[in-house]
């Protein structure tokens, strides 16, 4: 394959099809991620993309951009679909268009660097060897790390999730995934740029590069950032498998009452029983006499610490949460909960309505039941499991690493809570529990991971799964923990050097680049 005959040839195609071709790309990417694990198209969908790119107005490379983005979203995050429509009780019409408004708007985050990379080569008439190894890594970096953030962030689908398997991911616990994106689409660039008969560069180089890279990660997965401290102890993960569309049906309340205290007492042996987020669909305030604190009781008996997924009302605020509580063996004075986690970070139009005023009554899916969650603060006490302090997350904020750091390297485990009910039987479990892993090598802290319908699992140090509850089964997922201590690089200093390479890259290229021009 000769890239300088593919790139002239994709030349002489018209636009439409270019535009075609981009979106047939981004519709193959998220083959890459979980469940498919695909891998090549990790590579292969952003080097077309790249090759469409080269020598493009800034406009034309823009629309390929988002054409090659909206295939990509509008795949990737096709499980929207089914809780705006299944769950969220819209019609599938509209579920169609909402779905597909938020790949769009996502789109722009793939477009961007497009037509900023035109923008740039045109001014400094950059060499194709420095567009596709520097520039449009780059800005890929750049711009998937401001979608992570911006607009309370949606870091879903970053490229580094794809290789979260243990053997291919030691950089994370130095620059964390989007550190991991980085090196996907540098090593993506180099391919081509090793096809390219118009570079003049030694081709051995550019396998000695990529060489370096891979052995380099995976020679860093060899090394243990953190260390075993204190004893193992035995942790149940309790799946009621309660169907979304039930969630508030007052006939089936008691249901999933008796489902979760009936599975909880056949495990009292174990040290410790954790319920996913939102067990129940009830206030803590209207359980905690005639159903908690007794149950608790009997936990308590057997020297086993319970942690609880509920809504938790603040009733002197009116404001209510969704909260992690644990009830602790411990506990001399047994008249309520041990600890409470709020959650912090917020799911838009899932758990509250931006524009509320303006949205709600336009759509049933902004009407649903509890969808005006208030935020928990940062820097809330860690809950604690058998004394080991943990750091929580609740379903979708264990998306935002460098939020999860915050309750690092206090915390020895990690423990995350999800209702991925909402999502049916799509891609979104497994794509969220391939995030939850990556948490997990990120930190050097072993994962307790309990989710309402699957995939509860528990995760170790390294990222890697050693055992799981299968989906949509009322299962007890039983496994021994190990608690552990010290920091990673990437729990010291988060996304900041990483975002600071690429910022300096940048510059640096731009310099250089200005500089030959004069010359």
């Amino acid at each position: 394959m000769d890239v300088a005959k593919l790139v002239l040839r994709i030349a002489t195609l018209s636009y439409p099809t270019q535009y075609l071709i981009a979106l047939l790309a981004g519709l193959c990417l998220p083959l890459a991620f979980a469940p498919m694990h695909l891998i090549p198209f990790l590579f292969i969908s952003p080097a077309i993309l790249f090759l469409l790119w080269l020598d493009k107005t800034p406009r034309i490379a823009f629309r390929i951009g988002y054409a090659f983005g909206f295939g990509f979203f509008s795949f990737g995050i096709s499980w929207a679909y089914i809780a705006i429509h299944v769950y969220g009780g819209t019609a599938a019409w509209l579920a169609i268009i909402m779905t597909g408004l938020f790949a769009a708007f996502l789109a722009l985050f793939v477009a961007m660097p497009g037509w900023l990379a035109a923008i740039i080569v045109r001014r400094f008439r950059l060499a194709r060897i420095l567009q596709l190894t520097l520039l449009f890594p780059v800005l890929w970096f750049l711009f998937e790390w401001t979608r992570g953030w911006i607009f309370t962030g949606m870091p879903w689908l970053s490229l580094g999730y794809a290789i979260s398997f243990p053997a291919f991911s030691g950089f994370a616990p130095i620059l964390g995934v989007y550190g991991l994106s980085f090196f996907v689409i540098l090593i993506t660039g180099l391919i081509i740029v090793f096809f390219d008969s118009t570079v003049r560069v030694v081709r051995s180089s550019i396998l000695i590069i990529i060489s370096v890279i891979v052995v380099t990660s995976y020679g860093l997965t060899k090394i243990e950032w953190t260390q075993p401290d204190g004893k193992q102890f035995t942790v149940s993960l309790v799946q009621g498998n309660a169907e979304q569309i039930t969630k508030w049906d007052a006939n089936k309340v008691q249901l999933r009452m008796d489902t979760y205290a009936k599975l909880s007492r056949q495990h009292w042996d174990s040290d410790a029983i954790v319920w996913p987020e939102n067990a129940m669909t009830i206030f803590y305030h209207q359980l905690d006499k005639q159903y908690l604190l007794p149950l608790a009781k009997e936990a308590k008996s057997t020297d086993t610490d319970l942690i609880v997924g509920l809504p938790f009302m603040d009733q002197a605020y009116d404001r209510y949460y969704s909260s992690m509580m644990t009830f602790s063996a411990e506990d001399k004075d047994f008249n309520g909960y041990s600890g409470v986690f709020h959650k912090v970070h917020l799911v838009p139009f899932g758990e509250f309505i931006p524009f509320a005023d303006f949205l709600r009554g336009l759509v049933n899916f902004f009407d649903l039941p509890m969808s005006s969650f208030s935020a928990g603060q940062p820097g809330q006490a860690l809950l604690k499991i058998r004394g080991e302090p943990v750091a929580t997350s609740i379903c979708y904020e264990d998306s935002f690493g460098d939020e999860l750091i915050r309750q690092l390297p206090e915390a020895t485990l990690l423990m995350n809570g999800s209702n991925n009910a909402w999502y049916g039987d799509s891609l979104a479990p497994h794509q969220h529990l391939q995030i939850a892993r990556m948490r997990a090598i990120e930190t050097g802290r072993m994962l307790i991971r309990a989710t309402t319908n699957g995939i509860s699992a528990f995760v170790d140090h390294k990222g890697q799964i050693v055992a799981r509850a299968p989906q949509f089964e009322v299962y007890v997922l039983t496994h021994t923990v190990q608690p552990r201590t010290g920091a990673t690089p990437y729990v010291k200093w988060g996304n900041t050097p990483i975002v600071m390479f690429n910022f300096i890259l940048l510059l640096g290229l731009l310099i250089y680049s200005k500089y030959l021009k004069k010359t």
